[in-house]
């Protein structure tokens, strides 16, 4: 794929479950001084409907404007195929990083993305994409990356939690209570802060035993298993994630603004 929508792609910067994304020369009617963007290209095809609710996520994640958040351009269409722009973050992610970045960077880029949930869940968005490769790296801060709403595109191909062709291994982001059939909310975006913490601090999940290719299986193991902080974490630290994967939703952080006030208080 050489471009989309008046998007000329450079070269491939990402790739995921549901789509790739591309650093791109912009057309000029986006009229950003010609900085290189980040353009996503989404791999379902988007009913009409599943695109317009697309649409409207991104417009209110975008109207909050905060410096914690990535900045979006704008979202398209061409044929069936839906993107969205957003402003070129060059140093990765913590999933992906292009520079080295020590613990402590790492650890506050997870404080910087729970205030960034906390802000989205005041505005009433629930974000549903939480984890290293979607929280971004700049020179002297981190960003989280738009929602998840690649399962608006197409309503009924993908299932509660897991997409119809997850990743295993994206597997332990989803709240064990999306899997049960319990609405998404601040619950669940907490959830997925945890574990990203938790490799943050660590460097690896707290499912290391879900490397199955099938995605039923793997749900299976995940629903059986109650995930327990690495011993090697300070009490502090593992308090911190503990408290936020608790099995029962309500004996998580309230808000992730909470949260994220242990997180900055951890020592590094």
């Amino acid at each position: 794929m050489e471009g989309i929508g008046g998007y000329v792609f450079v070269r491939e910067v990402g790739r995921g479950v549901h789509g790739q994304v591309f650093l791109a020369t912009p057309p000029a009617r986006l009229d950003v001084d010609h900085a290189p963007v980040a353009v996503k290209v989404f791999s379902a095809d988007a009913a009409e409907d599943g695109f317009a609710l697309m649409v409207e996520r991104l417009h209110a994640f975008a109207d909050l404007a905060s410096p914690l958040l990535v900045r979006l351009h704008e979202a398209g269409l061409e044929g069936r195929t839906a993107f969205c722009s957003m402003e070129f973050e060059p140093f990765g992610s913590l999933a992906s990083p292009t520079r080295e970045v020590g613990r402590r960077e790492r650890v506050e880029a997870v404080g910087r993305a729970a205030r960034a949930v906390h802000a989205l869940h005041e505005a009433g968005i629930v974000h549903r994409g939480v984890r290293p490769a979607n929280i971004l790296l700049a020179l002297r801060r981190a960003v989280l990356a738009e929602p998840a709403v690649a399962q608006v595109l197409s309503p009924g191909e993908h299932l509660t939690g897991l997409g119809t062709r997850g990743d295993a291994r994206d597997l332990e982001f989803v709240d064990p209570a999306l899997m049960r059939g319990a609405p998404a909310g601040r619950h669940s975006d907490i959830w997925a802060l945890g574990v990203t913490l938790h490799i943050a601090l660590t460097g690896f999940g707290l499912y290391p035993a879900l490397t199955s290719a099938d995605p039923m299986v793997a749900a299976r193991m995940f629903l059986r298993t109650r995930p327990e902080p690495d011993a090697g974490l300070s009490t502090r630290e593992r308090a911190v994630v503990g408290r936020a994967i608790h099995p029962d939703p309500g004996e998580r952080y309230p808000t992730a603004a909470a949260m994220a006030d242990d997180i900055d208080g951890l020592p590094t």
